[in-house]
């Protein structure tokens, strides 16, 4: 059984992701917080495997206690949950090696997926997410960035930047591997492969950086 924490300061939509992961038969919500300082000790006190952060939460925010949570829990996993109101809080969010980034707005099964998919040690971004956050943040002057993203780049095959060019465009890895002919295990492999080639964190980061090479 996956054991989640819900953290996020408004109670009615603590209650619908509530109500959405308890419909799962391998997910239990075992503890909900109002704030990030509660998060992280209700994830330590539960062992939780997933949290669902909110961004902006009083006390302590989501993205100051994404930063504490490998101390506070060391087991859990983290996905933040956010509206991307602002350019600097994605920034941050990426950076800080979230497990998942997920719109508000995200459809019920795609929660339920990426509740599994950090339980399993793995990343989950919904192609809107995905999309979302890379248009936002592509703005801007992009010289220097394209050159040192084509740098990073320069180590992949021709088969990875491909794979690389589709998560800048928001596939997930079942329409990835469709578009390139590959099974879905296959893009999989390919996508672990490619965030280690370029020590990257996650799906997003890989993705900004074929943006920025102009991929």
């Amino acid at each position: 059984m996956i054991k989640v924490l819900v953290a996020d300061d408004e109670p009615l939509i603590r209650a619908g992701i509530r109500m959405i992961l308890t419909s799962a038969d391998d997910i239990d919500v075992v503890a909900e917080a109002a704030d990030g300082r509660e998060a992280l000790e209700l994830a330590r006190a539960h062992t939780a495997d997933v949290v669902l952060l909110d961004i902006q939460m009083p006390v302590m925010d989501g993205l100051t206690a994404l930063a504490e949570l490998p101390r506070a829990a060391p087991g859990a996993r983290a996905i933040v949950l956010t509206t991307f109101g602002e350019r600097e809080n994605v920034l941050r969010a990426i950076s800080s090696g979230g497990a998942g980034f997920l719109l508000k707005d995200t459809a019920p099964g795609e929660l339920i997926q990426a509740v599994r998919a950090a339980a399993g040690g793995n990343a989950f971004l919904s192609p809107a997410a995905t999309r979302h956050i890379v248009d936002s943040l592509a703005a801007g002057p992009a010289t220097a960035r394209g050159e040192a993203a084509r740098r990073r780049l320069a180590v992949l095959t021709e088969r990875e930047r491909a794979v690389v060019d589709l998560l800048g465009e928001g596939l997930s890895n079942a329409d990835a591997g469709a578009r390139l002919h590959m099974s879905e295990a296959t893009v999989k492999t390919y996508v672990s492969r490619i965030l280690a080639k370029l020590d990257c964190d996650n799906r997003v980061q890989a993705a900004l950086l074929a943006r920025d090479a102009g991929l």
